[in-house]
């Protein structure tokens, strides 16, 4: 693998991935709070993961960004067959309780290398590192905290979140942010040919570098791994 000045990581299933007991928790507390209609657990359950594909689904095609709130009040009126009236909910509240059940069940990095290859890329002084993450259920200033506690947030320079700037990959405005966020001090020449994306995710990570002119990697979704890095 060639020698970059910037490396560039997306997020879930490419440095964590979920606990499967925050989801199993999660739709324990909608099927007991907010489902008047008596759906099972399994139903629930299964609008999660509809309303997590839809939006992701949006995202990558508008390059916009669907909000957290909004999404657990998709979850909510899908399980009470499409009702409208949210009168009763306390969206700040909910989210708030959707964070302290994370942090009880914290999301797990992906892999034994994950944490090494970034050490590596770090020790060398030569490069810089940032994350470039679409979120959905979960906002960045939550996953900031996640990766605190993961020691995975002290390896990167930056973090940049899809819901703080309101656009998500594969946009081009996006991977930009990304690219003027760079610390010029520390790399005065930089041409794009010098960063790369990784990623898991063939559209958006892929695509989406690819179309801005920057290298990338497409990993742990296919038959590579984070440690291709460092070969």
């Amino acid at each position: 693998m060639p020698f970059y000045k910037h490396y560039s990581f997306d997020l879930w299933l490419t440095l964590i991935k979920s606990n499967p007991l925050f989801k199993q928790e999660r739709a324990r507390v909608f099927h007991e709070r907010y489902n008047r209609k008596g759906k099972s657990l399994e139903e629930v359950s299964a609008v999660f993961r509809q309303v997590d594909l839809m939006v992701n689904s949006i995202n990558e095609k508008t390059g916009k960004n669907v909000d957290a709130e909004e999404m657990y009040l998709m979850v909510i009126s899908i399980i009470n067959d499409y009702a409208t009236d949210f009168s009763d909910i306390d969206v700040e509240g909910l989210y708030s309780d959707m964070e302290i059940l994370l942090l009880e069940n914290m999301p797990l990095v992906y892999c034994g290398d994950s944490l090494g290859v970034l050490y590596k890329l770090k020790e060398s002084g030569l490069s810089t590192t940032s994350l470039l993450s679409n979120t959905g259920f979960i906002k960045g200033v939550t996953l900031r905290k996640i990766l605190t506690e993961l020691w995975l947030g002290e390896l990167l320079d930056f973090q940049l979140y899809s819901d703080e700037v309101r656009m998500s990959k594969p946009n081009a405005q996006f991977f930009k942010l990304m690219l003027d966020t760079i610390d010029r001090n520390k790399h005065i020449e930089l041409d794009l040919s010098e960063i790369i994306h990784i990623g898991d995710n063939p559209h958006a990570d892929v695509k989406g570098a690819e179309a801005l002119g920057i290298k990338s990697l497409l990993i742990n979704s296919n038959h590579l791994s984070i440690k291709e890095l460092l070969v």
